[in-house]
């Protein structure tokens, strides 16, 4: 078993399931109203797009009801957290994890948290597969990154609600920072994990 790799896959999709509950809560308290398109925000009035840096938490749903959106992205990001920490490991777990996200990126659980765990049941497919790489030079600097890529990619992604809550502004007008720090870090995270399970293998100190 690739273990870096488990938990960088358990990481990613446990951090998709809390998504689809916080998403989920604030639908909720929109109650039974209809959104007008399947582009939403999560957080209702006093809420503003246009005046805050998370735009109010944006995600889309296949349902005409919030409250009904919010219930199923709540049930979908329980069984997503569940399913990641416990199960993500098991035969086509990864796919399962995959299939659970794009659940929660359908039906109102955000954008990024689902896009996320997407990432992470990709990773997930890959835990139980045999390693055929060596451990060249690239392998073993991308080792040593591991776990303090994927501490550094979910430290960032909590602490940016503590930065924007300071500096709203500053992140309103920083264009594709966010976005692109968690794309980068998000990849950075799980080549380290692979990585390190290369080199592991091998019983190659990092």
């Amino acid at each position: 078993m690739r273990k870096a790799t488990r938990v960088i896959a358990a990481v990613l999709g446990a951090f998709a399931g809390f998504g689809g509950l916080e998403h989920g809560y604030f639908e909720i308290l929109q109650g039974n109203a209809r959104p007008e398109s399947i582009l939403i925000a999560s957080m209702g009035p006093p809420c503003v797009p246009e005046e805050v840096w998370h735009i109010c938490e944006p995600a889309m749903t296949l349902l005409p009801n919030y409250r009904l959106t919010g219930m199923l992205s709540v049930g979908l990001g329980l069984v997503t957290l569940v399913w990641a920490l416990a199960f993500v490991q098991r035969k086509g777990g990864g796919a399962v994890l995959a299939l659970l996200s794009l659940g929660l990126l359908l039906f109102g659980g955000g954008i990024f948290p689902p896009v996320i765990g997407i990432a992470g049941g990709l990773a997930g497919t890959r835990i139980n597969t045999p390693l055929q790489r060596q451990p060249t030079p690239f392998w073993r600097v991308l080792a040593r990154l591991h776990p303090w890529a994927i501490i550094l990619f979910i430290t960032g992604l909590f602490s940016q609600f503590v930065i924007g809550y300071f500096y709203n502004d500053f992140l309103m007008e920083s264009g594709m920072l966010i976005p692109g720090s968690i794309l980068g870090l998000l990849a950075v995270s799980i080549l380290a994990g692979y990585g390190y399970d290369v080199v592991n293998r091998q019983g190659v100190q990092t």
